[in-house]
């Protein structure tokens, strides 16, 4: 049975990704997509965008802003760009988004099905109830306005939906999966995402079963002189014990990474698996020309996000080190770290189909050396690590949605 799995908070942020920044992300997402997919299959897949901290990992390690509720929609479109071309080969399609694209959902449902061979309009059902599941069934103050589906070849999906409260300018997601799915009205959800706001009416949940019978006995057999005794009677009933609360990650409103933000033995344990495998050996091992510590370090945390366990993802804000964020923070994104990452990933990915793992598996290599040296390694503070990032931004060909970043003595005397 499918279950609730936790909740974060969302701060809502404006803007939009530029071009220059959607692009990558596109490739980038669809290659540790493919990665996934080669390792462990297109269930396994499924099964991390349905747990809401890999996927607010995901979206960091892409260089998105690391605790927004943009996230979402960037990286469901990053996905649906660049899966959808290369469903035939992968066996994963990705339908729905924000707005009216999310309207359009049951209809690519159908044109998906008729091209991989299931039933297209039964996905369309469950698109339709998952939607009114989340907006009438769970009466939280979440409006509605994203929803992603993820379908596989054989029929699996995986729905990502989004919703938003104007008034304390915070937005709820949902995640879904159908692997042992039984109802869609008794605790559907593998997660919810989103920051309390008072009392919640849950009608999907396995403990509102009863609720549910009764209101439609209530319906069906009493008027209405005995439903307002019903309900006299039910504000004088003492409250019962709340039941036990899940996981809650919070998701703070400062924009800015901050050490508190961050395990930092893990970052410790990238960096020196970074330092260690970097220079002297990767360059010989993965083929690409000019591979330091620095890119051996985004590689590192890409490696973590292809193949780590999900207790690795408590703090997504870790994995904004990798490529930065396209607001600056913690640092502009070097987009020249970001390119050789995607290079090396593509690279490995590419030999892996023709039946040579050895560069997919030297990536995995880094992950568990990465998670070994964490246990006793030492390490620059946080601070130390993004003063660096910053000074050497121009360095990297780092860039934001304010320009890219000027020399380092440019930068000190403006």
């Amino acid at each position: 049975m499918a279950r609730r799995a936790g909740s974060a908070d969302l701060p809502l942020h404006g803007g939009r990704v530029p071009a220059w920044l959607g692009e990558r992300m596109t490739r980038l997402g669809t290659l540790i997509a493919e990665a996934i997919v080669h390792h462990e299959g297109r269930d396994a897949f499924l099964a991390r965008l349905a747990h809401p901290f890999w996927f607010q990992s995901f979206g960091a390690v892409m260089g998105m802003d690391w605790h927004s509720s943009g996230i979402t929609t960037s990286v469901i479109g990053a996905l649906k760009r660049g899966l959808n071309p290369r469903a035939g080969e992968l066996g994963i399609r990705v339908c729905g988004g924000r707005g009216k694209h999310s309207r359009a959902t049951p209809a690519e449902l159908a044109l998906a099905g008729e091209a991989a061979g299931f039933d297209g309009s039964a996905l369309a059902r469950a698109s339709r109830l998952v939607a009114k599941v989340d907006s009438a069934a769970v009466q939280d103050g979440f409006d509605l306005y994203l929803h992603g589906f993820f379908v596989t070849d054989e029929g699996k999906w995986a729905v990502v939906q989004q919703g938003m409260n104007g008034a304390s300018k915070t937005a709820r997601r949902y995640h879904w999966l159908s692997e042992g799915l039984q109802s869609f009205v008794d605790s559907p959800h593998a997660a919810i995402e989103g920051r309390r706001h008072g009392d919640i009416v849950n009608l999907a949940d396995a403990r509102a079963a009863a609720s549910r019978t009764a209101q439609l006995a209530l319906l069906t057999d009493l008027g209405p002189d005995r439903l307002a005794r019903e309900a006299a009677a039910l504000e004088r009933a003492p409250v019962p014990d709340r039941a036990p609360t899940l996981p809650h990650l919070v998701m703070p409103d400062h924009h800015d990474v901050r050490s508190g933000d961050v395990i930092l033995r893990r970052l410790h344990g990238t960096l020196a698996a970074a330092a260690e495998a970097g220079p002297a050996d990767f360059p010989e091992l993965l083929l690409v020309p000019g591979v330091g510590a620095r890119t051996v370090r985004s590689l590192a945390m890409v490696a973590e996000v292809i193949h780590g366990a999900p207790c690795r993802f408590a703090d997504p804000a870790r994995f904004s080190l990798a490529h930065g964020g396209k607001d600056r923070h913690p640092f502009p994104v070097p987009t020249k770290v970001y390119d050789k990452t995607i290079g090396i990933l593509r690279t490995a990915v590419a030999q892996a189909k023709l039946g040579n793992d050895e560069k997919l598996a030297a990536i995995r290599r880094l992950d568990d050396q990465a998670r070994r040296l964490e246990r006793y390694v030492l390490g620059p503070s946080f601070e130390a690590v993004v003063a660096e990032e910053r000074a050497r931004s121009h360095e990297h060909g780092g860039r934001s949605v304010f320009g890219w970043e000027p020399p380092a003595a440019d930068a000190a005397s403006a």
